[in-house]
């Protein structure tokens, strides 16, 4: 039998949002492309609040995956700390990025009256770390530049990228001194300068994009960053991975 590394896939699975169908198929293309086998289970973001430590104690990696609003802003929050915590590879696109950031200011920063406008409307201005975007990005693609030298530019190869994104709400510029300040990093970025990609060097793997790279391209070709994050996952199950014939 193939060792796999298992995966949470945390969020509330439709058929209607495409991201969610591509998934199979990608994680189906890194185990014949690249050796790389995940074993994904579908965590409803209702279930990760319920459960324990986000119902992701002991996974091999953590995947906050689009779709928001989530059934349960709780739950995404309590997934994203355990995979933070406990140094669980993590990936979070979309939502999952906006979500990483107000864990992250709530828990890491200390500004427990962090919002997300898309959660609550009624935020005040100052606490609302994701806010609507000046123009909604829902079937756009533009181009990322990327910090050289960070996790994100090495798994590119490159400095630059064109990416395709399904979102409305960004991070508030205006906290992203203090989330800096608290050790995250922001490495991608689009033509205005805008925070397209969020990093935590201190971590194994711990990143997330604004953007949705498993939109990218074909089912065949999982993006670079997926496959860094499926290498990661791998490597906290402790699977030697065989070479490719």
């Amino acid at each position: 039998m193939t060792p796999t590394a298992r995966l949470a896939l945390v969020g509330d699975r439709s058929p209607n949002v495409r991201s969610h169908a591509r998934i199979p198929d990608l994680l189906d293309a890194l185990a014949l492309r690249e050796g790389l086998h995940l074993d994904a289970y579908w965590i409803p973001t209702e279930e990760a609040e319920a459960a324990p430590a986000g119902g992701v104690a002991g996974f091999d990696a953590v995947w906050v995956v689009p779709g928001s609003p989530y059934r349960s802003e709780a739950g995404a929050l309590a997934a994203i700390r355990t995979a933070r915590e406990q140094e669980i590879p993590f990936l979070g696109t979309c939502a999952g990025f906006q979500h990483l950031l107000l864990e992250y200011a709530r828990n890491v920063c200390g500004l427990g009256e962090a919002q997300h406008a898309e959660n609550n409307p009624a935020a005040e201005a100052g606490q609302a770390v994701i806010v609507p975007l000046a123009c909604s990005l829902v079937g756009h693609e533009g181009v990322i530049h990327v910090t050289a030298g960070s996790r994100a530019a090495l798994a590119l190869w490159k400095e630059r990228t064109l990416e395709r994104y399904h979102c409305s709400f960004g991070p508030n510029p205006a906290h992203l001194e203090t989330l800096r300040a608290h050790g995250l990093e922001f490495t991608g970025t689009d033509e205005a300068g805008a925070v397209r990609i969020a990093e935590l060097p201190s971590h194994p793997f711990f990143l997330a994009t604004l953007f949705q790279p498993e939109l990218h391209g074909d089912d065949a070709r999982p993006h670079p960053l997926i496959r860094e994050f499926a290498t990661a996952a791998v490597r906290h199950a402790g699977i030697v991975r065989q070479p490719k014939r």
